[in-house]
């Protein structure tokens, strides 16, 4: 599986895990890591230790993650991204949308 989701216990905290290449291919994969969580956690976080690239559609992934939790008010923290994804992100500007920790 190359996109992994964790809760917390106390289901206030979802980590997905995204493996590999972070594209198209990922896309209904990555959704459903989110769209059915009851209740919705209240923070999430989106670990890109193991994504090896990033492009547009995982942007556009992200930005529809963001607005299912909650659009401006949702708490999400892209986490771990390597020097490469870290780039892309910069370019795009999601350090402004997004916590990149």
């Amino acid at each position: 599986m190359s996109v992994v989701t964790e809760v917390s216990a106390d289901g206030q905290k979802l980590t997905i895990s995204v493996k590999g290449r972070f594209d198209f291919a990922k896309h209904q994969e990555f959704r459903e890591s989110y769209e059915n969580l009851e209740p919705k956690p209240e923070s999430i976080e989106v670990d890109l230790k193991d994504a090896t690239y990033l492009d547009s559609s995982a942007l556009g992934m992200l930005l529809l993650l963001r607005d299912h939790a909650g659009g401006e008010n949702a708490d999400i923290t892209l986490t771990h991204a390597n020097s490469d994804v870290r780039k892309i992100l910069a370019i795009s500007n999601f350090e402004q949308i997004f916590d990149v920790a």
